[in-house]
């Protein structure tokens, strides 16, 4: 079964129920509407053939909520390979059926079952083997790895011709299934974490049950690992398919030797604290630590195998009496994002900010910001704070992830400017906590104030422009005084956040003092409020004219340059722009 969680495209309003119902059913999964005659969706898209060819070419399961004819048009040039190919579905807008497309080989049937279950229909599976076997050879269950794809067709043909199979290896799936088992049969289905070279007739299933673990990895370059634990496993006999994960303990969290082996075997890597380990008797041949996290991850009835090591690193491997899905074993590396959701709601985030908060385990930041931000999906938390409480929410997000969650913490604008992604890197860099070395630590940007009042009033940052909060509580008005006069006497635009709050009544009115010694009173000014938000409004007028009772916290407010022109518009409003060219 394919991991990555499927995206739900929907080409009109009347699919939104039924795929947000499939859509709470796949954690992770994102809905794709088209522009116009959609909303409330996580993706916008204007193409459909584009969106839907992108979406296969990065193997991510689709699930059509429209005709199967469009979808299998739309991806007929690019069906090649079929080990390639995702899980592609159709569904009925009323969800009413459920038809399987593409992906065989990659659990589309299962992933057909699932949704109709769901929808409490039946799925409409024509593959003859599933039928009739109640199986699929060609895509197993999770846990469980066929070797040789490639002779699966001809064998399973020879099955429905009436061959007999022989099975060797124990795996509940297939002794309970409906194949004509026969034990002096000449088709064989072996179940074995051994790695055999498969034969046209016998399919090869590689059970994930190798716990490999990993100790002394500070000196180790990821090559050199990746290679290393290559020959540990070819030492032992053991397929690379059977291994369900690697494991380590949580001061080795963000090695790249572990990020390496991870990436290359394409399972998860997760931690332990020492206090976690099974405890053991005298192990002779491997280093007891290394051993106690190997048989930890594995479980119970677990056992050790031998294997060579260097003394440049520790690796034991320990054998599980069953498959097991390592995501839910120990923790896995934290992550920290710090995303900016843009001034507004939805329709100002960026995709990747989307996929971010919806893979996020825990939501982080002020109640305004997240509450613009949407809603939670299932199994999410929220942590709301005070807006004045930035570095103690910082560590707070940074000691959530380092406890291995994946936090989102949120800002409004963009979080690189005068926000939250200087607050977490200015915590890190002063506590120093080793715990928080390992964060997988990511900015994702967003739409900033500034921009969003430039781009509802036309261009006033079209050339030269400085940025400048008016906040003195982390810095002295001195310094903000030094660069107002600064930027005036450079002729740039300037854009001005925090201009005013409840507590601070006298800044901005100063700060128009000084500008008035350099800057003619004709300069356009823009007053930019609520942004994305209800109640948003664009306002502008001469710095002549700006009082500071004009702007609050929520007012953005941008001051031209010698440059800066008005353009009065048909009926009535204006267009401010900076031009390019500078003509002294």
């Amino acid at each position: 079964m394919n991991l990555i969680p499927p995206a739900i495209v929907i080409l009109g309003q009347n699919s939104q129920p039924i795929a947000k119902k499939i859509s709470a059913h796949f954690p992770g999964s994102q809905i794709y509407g088209l522009i116009d005659r959609t909303n409330d969706t996580d993706i916008n898209f204007s193409n459909f053939g584009e969106t839907l060819r992108e979406l296969f070419a990065t193997e991510t399961p689709i699930i059509g909520i429209c005709a199967a004819g469009i979808i299998i048009r739309t991806l007929a040039p690019l069906l090649s390979d079929k080990r390639a190919e995702p899980p592609v579905l159709a569904v009925a807008e009323d969800g009413s059926a459920v038809v399987p497309l593409l992906g065989g080989l990659h659990g589309v049937n299962d992933l057909a079952r699932e949704i109709a279950a769901a929808l409490g229909v039946q799925p409409a599976i024509t593959t003859t083997g599933d039928i009739r076997f109640r199986t699929a050879l060609l895509s197993p269950p999770q846990g469980y790895y066929l070797a040789n794809p490639e002779d699966a067709k001809t064998f399973i043909s020879n099955l429905l011709a009436g061959a007999k199979v022989r099975l060797e290896g124990a795996a509940s799936w297939l002794s309970e299934s409906n194949l004509p088992i026969a034990p002096d049969a000449k088709l064989t289905v072996r179940v074995t974490e051994k790695a055999i070279a498969p034969t046209p007739d016998c399919l090869v299933y590689h059970p994930q049950i190798v716990a490999v673990a990993l100790t002394k990895l500070s000196n180790i370059e990821p090559e050199i690992a990746v290679s290393f634990v290559q020959q540990a496993l070819k030492n032992a006999g053991l397929a690379p398919a059977s291994v369900a994960g690697f494991f380590a303990l949580k001061d080795e969290m963000g090695n790249p030797a572990l990020e390496a082996v991870s990436q290359y075997f394409k399972v998860p890597v997760r931690f332990f604290n020492l206090s976690e380990l099974v405890e053991l008797d005298s192990i002779e041949f491997i280093e007891n630590k290394t051993a106690q996290i190997a048989l930890t991850a594995a479980g119970a009835n677990s056992h050790l195998i031998e294997s060579d090591r260097p003394n440049a690193l520790n690796c034991a491997i320990a054998l599980a009496a069953q498959p097991f899905d390592a995501r839910a074993i120990g923790i896995s590396r934290g992550k920290l994002a710090i995303v900016g959701t843009g001034p507004g709601g939805a329709p100002w985030m960026s995709p990747e900010v989307k996929e971010i908060l919806r893979e996020a385990t825990d939501w982080v930041g002020y109640k305004f910001y997240l509450d613009l931000a949407g809603t939670l999906r299932e199994g999410q938390k929220r942590h709301d704070s005070d807006n004045r409480e930035e570095i103690d929410r910082a560590r707070f997000a940074l000691d959530l992830a380092a406890s291995g969650k994946s936090v989102a913490v949120v800002s409004s604008g963009d979080p690189g400017i005068f926000a939250m992604a200087a607050a977490v890197f200015e915590a890190i860099d002063f506590d120093a906590k080793p715990e928080w070395q390992g964060i997988d630590i990511r900015v994702a940007p967003g739409i900033s104030a500034m921009q969003a009042a430039a781009a509802a009033i036309g261009a006033p940052l079209g050339h030269d422009f400085c940025v400048i909060s008016l906040s003195d509580i982390l810095k002295p008005w001195e310094v903000i005084e030094q660069r107002i006069a600064a930027a005036a006497a450079a002729d740039l635009v300037m854009a001005f956040y925090n201009p005013i709050s409840k507590q601070r009544i006298w800044q901005l009115g100063k700060a128009i003092e000084i500008l008035l010694q350099s800057r003619d009173p004709k300069t356009p000014v823009v007053l930019g409020r609520n942004l994305g938000r209800p109640g948003q409004s664009v306002r502008v007028c001469t710095l002549g004219e700006f009082q500071p009772q004009d702007a609050d916290m929520r007012t953005l407010v941008i001051v031209g340059s010698s440059q800066t022109r008005i353009i009065p518009r048909k009926y009535g409003d204006v267009w401010v722009y900076t031009p390019r060219r500078y003509e002294k």
